[in-house]
């Protein structure tokens, strides 16, 4: 019997790419997984829904229970994490994975642009996790996960998006914070990072990026059940790397993670 069997994962933003990768791999372990995301029509760059991506989840052998949350209005989060509750009982994982991006200069940055990237990033992450911390306490093995980067003020990660590395960096300092504030409370709090490019329907839309030299979601998806599947009392505050978590647990090879295996991957952001 797997250790997520029964066990509640809340997944911001886990319609596609990375989140939804997380919420299949977790399907596959007879976990309950809670879509808290905002499509439910089909967009018209970016593909699937909630209720496609819940389709999924229960035919990998999860229980899925899809709500459409937008993460910027705290009255939506806490009916979806009622919802959660009411419906499993518990929430035993949270994943703040939503993100907004726009890979731009100052004078290049609406404020709608700026406002929705610390809406998302920053407020929504902080304010998911407030509203899911009262049931994770509760749990056996609580773990927030945020799929955020290390804090690296090298100045070249700041100078043509300033605004996203700040936004960015507000989902790391959260890590930081609470991984501190419940560390004598059983409370993991970590970050994922990917050491490379993701081959994601997002990353499909920023100009120039040669999406063959990426990875599939699966590997941050499989080094995500690995963090998640450690004692939240003794694995708190790290930020990891999902190849580096997987070498920890002794994979050696990682082609079979590559779009293309006869390209090399580009490093991610943030990376020196």
């Amino acid at each position: 019997m797997s250790n997520f069997t029964n066990k509640t994962i809340f997944i911001t933003g886990a319609t596609r790419g990375i989140g939804k990768a997380i919420a299949l791999r977790f399907a596959k372990e007879g976990a309950n997984i809670v879509i808290a995301a905002k499509t439910v029509k089909p967009h018209r760059k970016l593909p699937g829904t909630i209720f496609d991506a819940a389709k999924e989840i229960e035919s990998a052998g999860g229980t899925a229970l899809p709500i459409r949350t937008d993460i910027r209005d705290e009255n939506q989060i806490s009916d979806a994490v009622n919802q959660a509750v009411e419906t499993f009982g518990s929430i035993d994982a949270l994943v703040n994975n939503a993100s907004a991006i726009s890979l731009t200069g100052t004078l290049e940055t609406p404020m709608k642009k700026f406002d929705l990237m610390f809406g998302v990033n920053v407020r929504g992450t902080y304010a998911v996790s407030q509203a899911c911390l009262p049931y994770l306490l509760k749990s056996n093995n609580p773990h927030i996960l945020n799929i955020a980067s290390p804090l690296n003020l090298n100045p070249i990660w700041f100078q043509g998006h300033t605004a996203y590395t700040i936004a960015k960096y507000g989902m790391s300092m959260c890590v930081i914070g609470m991984s501190e504030e419940f560390k004598n409370d059983g409370l993991a709090v970590n970050a994922l990072w990917p050491k490379t490019i993701i081959n994601t329907a997002a990353l499909r839309l920023v100009p120039g990026v040669d999406t063959e030299a990426s990875r599939d979601p699966r590997i941050m998806a499989d080094a995500a059940y690995s963090i998640l599947s450690k004692d939240s009392k003794t694995c708190s505050g790290n930020f990891f790397l999902d190849e580096e978590v997987l070498m920890s647990d002794g994979v050696t090879n990682f082609s079979n993670y590559m779009v293309n295996p006869n390209k090399t991957p580009t490093p991610d952001l943030f990376l020196d």
